[in-house]
């Protein structure tokens, strides 16, 4: 095949899935994820890894996604990050997590006193996401409930997202990761007090062994090639984690009009 229609073809693609972030979101991932093989990031691959290449990136199909007390009440007292930013990039993660069929467990610090509710418009971007309520507990892997919910998944690779990020995120990711999980934490879909906070956080994770990543690297490695059947909802995606990204796929449009009409 000439690979410039192979490349055109897979940013029409792109393009057709970046649009959609223009709409109200419609498109069913969680149904095409559950039908796709767990595969399917790595099929599309001209060269298949080697273990070790393969084991250097983020696993998809042995991950959990966990998003701990994405409250309205905590947002108020975040100041390391943009509040528009921390929920845009929290509603991706959720987002993200069910077109690749992994398992999204959520939980809030006491939701009907002053932390306040989950952010309203979670749920509805992870609608196979299941909830469990704590009974007091700071640290979520103090909870027998939430620990027995991620173990009943029997996958062993934690994805952290939360506020606060040196308390809520950076406890269970260090009791987990003590206890044999590899743990990644998500730091912009994280806030905290201050930025001294969470960089002490940071610091205090990764020299025990945990991750720190994006939204936007959770994203590419759990997409992993344009070579793809669904390529076109993984480029919706990317236009919400990057919402000024959308712009690529507006001047291919509009230069796609320009070359048709002077044909």
């Amino acid at each position: 095949m000439n690979p410039l229609k192979t490349m055109k073809k897979t940013f029409l693609a792109f393009a057709a899935g970046a649009a959609m972030v223009m709409q109200p979101v419609a498109f069913t991932t969680v149904a095409h994820a559950q039908e796709a093989p767990s595969t399917l990031h790595l099929d599309g691959l001209s060269r298949t890894p080697t273990e070790a290449a393969n084991n250097s990136l983020f696993d998809p199909n042995d991950a959990v996604l966990l998003l701990l007390d994405h409250q309205t009440g905590l947002f108020q007292t975040v100041n390391d990050i943009e509040i528009a930013e921390l929920r845009r990039n929290t509603v991706a993660l959720a987002k993200i997590a069910e077109q690749a069929n992994i398992p999204i467990i959520y939980t809030a610090s006491e939701p009907d006193g002053s932390n306040g509710p989950i952010m309203e418009e979670l749920p509805a971007a992870m609608p196979s996401a299941q909830y469990v309520a704590r009974q007091g507990e700071v640290s979520s892997w103090d909870n027998a409930d939430f620990v027995a919910a991620v173990e009943a998944t029997g996958r062993k690779t934690l994805v952290i997202a939360g506020v606060w990020t040196s308390v809520c995120v950076a406890f269970p990711a260090l009791q987990a990761h003590a206890e044999g999980y590899d743990v990644f934490v998500v730091m912009d879909a994280s806030g905290d007090v201050s930025k001294m906070a969470s960089d002490v956080a940071l610091q205090r994770m990764v020299a025990e062994g945990i991750v720190p990543v994006t939204t936007n690297t959770i994203l590419s490695e759990t997409h992993r090639t344009w070579n793809r059947p669904d390529a076109a909802e993984w480029g919706a995606l990317y236009g919400e984690v990057s919402p000024a990204y959308r712009a690529v796929t507006e001047s291919y449009n509009r230069a796609q009009e320009a070359a048709t009409k002077a044909e």
